[in-house]
């Protein structure tokens, strides 16, 4: 996966930075959470009190004692654990989208060397690790259709937890914002005993995003994720707009979801000035560039024809601890685009 190296950061990623106001011993904040998250809400070095019961999702969930034994589905979930240094819990993990950041990469443990599936696992699998908590980077992942129905999980004393900002349906964060990143990185912190940890993270999250340089060229973009025939990129609401929006773009997919279909024809109306990337293992960003240039309904886009992308890893697309460095590094990338307007100014501030 081609490594991004943002030069809007001073010196550290978001989470090198975050790791270091934590051994510095700084752990406060006065940011509010979303009505749903201001119950489990909890800031400093306050201990978590369990039985804790939160509304996940719209579901209420116990969790009836310290986690220690956690499997994760999905990266962003695995990466929280990285992040707020509870990564000795993790016992089983599946369906990692890529590697880890280098910030990360250091506390690795062998459940992330050696994960169950490349997918969902199967509920045998899981079962077998006696976990006390499943951490689940979608809402599916936990249902019938995935790993167990998460009733049916919690009568086998099995806790579920799906990050707030991936809930659907009327739990779904309708625009996401960054507060609600943040609220959930606090909400996962109450859940491992990790406040301290969490409040030094979302510090430093929000001084990285301080530092953020708003493009001030009105651009638009496509955020292709996957998908060839029909793409399947960033819609109106979900993660993709949050970051776009951030570092200046404006998204040429209006639909009200996080991730929608969006026909070639329709890009091709809209010819965005720049488009973003997602690099994957299984769909690399050469791979679609290559795709780009050889379909007859996109070769002559004007952000194909000079080469106007930006790349980000794929599994710094979904909402998390990586959102904020996504952030910075699509910045920084649009600030080194040239693109051809008479009234164009590089950047106007952070707003």
């Amino acid at each position: 996966m081609t490594p991004l190296t943002p030069r809007l950061v001073a010196s550290m990623t978001v989470s090198a930075v975050a790791l270091a106001t934590l051994l510095a011993g700084c752990a406060s904040s006065t940011d509010t959470t979303s009505a749903t998250q201001a119950a489990a809400s909890q800031t400093g070095t306050e201990e978590t009190h369990y039985p804790l019961t939160i509304t996940n999702c719209g579901v209420s969930v116990t969790i009836a004692a310290e986690p220690q034994r956690v499997v994760t589905v999905k990266s962003s979930t695995a990466e929280m654990m990285l992040a707020l240094g509870v990564q000795s819990k993790i016992v089983g993990a599946a369906y990692l989208d890529g590697p880890l950041p280098d910030s990360l990469a250091d506390r690795t443990v062998p459940a992330l060397t050696s994960p169950l599936s490349d997918k969902v696992p199967g509920q045998e699998s899981v079962l077998a690790l006696e976990p006390d908590l499943i951490y689940a980077g979608w809402e599916s992942n936990v249902s019938a259709k995935g790993i167990g129905d998460r009733a049916e999980l919690a009568k086998l004393g099995i806790a579920t937890y799906v990050p707030p900002p991936a809930c659907q349906g009327e739990n779904q964060p309708d625009p996401l914002t960054f507060d609600d990143v943040f609220a959930s990185i606090r909400e996962a912190g109450q859940i491992f005993n990790a406040a301290a940890a969490a409040d030094s993270l979302v510090s430093a999250e929000r001084a990285a995003l301080a530092k953020v340089v708003k493009d001030g060229r009105d651009l638009r973009a496509l955020w292709w994720s996957s998908g060839t025939d029909t793409p399947f990129v960033g819609g109106a609401i979900g993660a993709p707009e949050l970051i776009m929006e951030a570092a200046g773009l404006q998204n040429i997919v209006t639909e009200k979801a996080s991730w929608a279909s969006f026909a070639w024809e329709n890009v091709a109306a809209a010819d965005p000035d720049v488009i973003v990337l997602v690099d994957s293992t299984w769909n690399s960003a050469e791979k679609k560039k290559a795709y780009l240039a050889s379909n007859p309904v996109t070769k002559e886009l004007s952000a194909v024809k000079e080469g106007r992308y930006i790349v980000v890893p794929f599994a710094a697309t979904e909402a998390g601890v990586r959102t904020v460095d996504a952030t910075v590094s699509i910045a920084d990338q649009l600030g080194a685009l040239s693109v051809d307007s008479p009234d164009a100014t590089p950047a106007d501030g952070q707003e």
